[in-house]
């Protein structure tokens, strides 16, 4: 569904059914009341360009909402796990490597 930054992202759902306006990120639900989502995290959120470049189905994301450096503006961080490896993935957009290596032209650096 489409966020009110104007990006596709799974985990958001809107609710605007005969005037409901309800909106809510389903990725950030557990968050505690004092770190809950408000509209205006969807800007700087990540997901959207992870689900974009990474569709491996092995790949669970989970999301906190922190602080900048000095406490003024919120975001989204995302650790990403995968399932098949049971690893953590420093490179969400990448993946692990496991699941969908590289071609082979790529990872010699020359054509034949």
């Amino acid at each position: 569904m489409r966020t009110p930054a104007g990006t596709e992202c799974p985990y958001f759902y809107g609710d605007y059914y005969r005037g409901r306006n309800q909106e809510e990120c389903r990725l950030l639900e557990a968050a505690p009341p004092a770190n809950h989502w408000t509209p205006d995290l969807c800007r700087t959120c990540p997901v959207p360009a992870i689900t974009r470049a990474n569709a491996c189905p092995h790949l669970v994301l989970t999301a906190s909402i922190s602080k900048t450096l000095l406490g003024l503006r919120r975001q989204v961080k995302i650790e990403a796990f995968c399932t098949k490896t049971n690893q953590a993935v420093s490179e969400p957009q990448i993946g692990c490597g496991e699941c969908h290596p590289l071609p082979p032209i790529t990872t010699e650096g020359k054509s034949k």
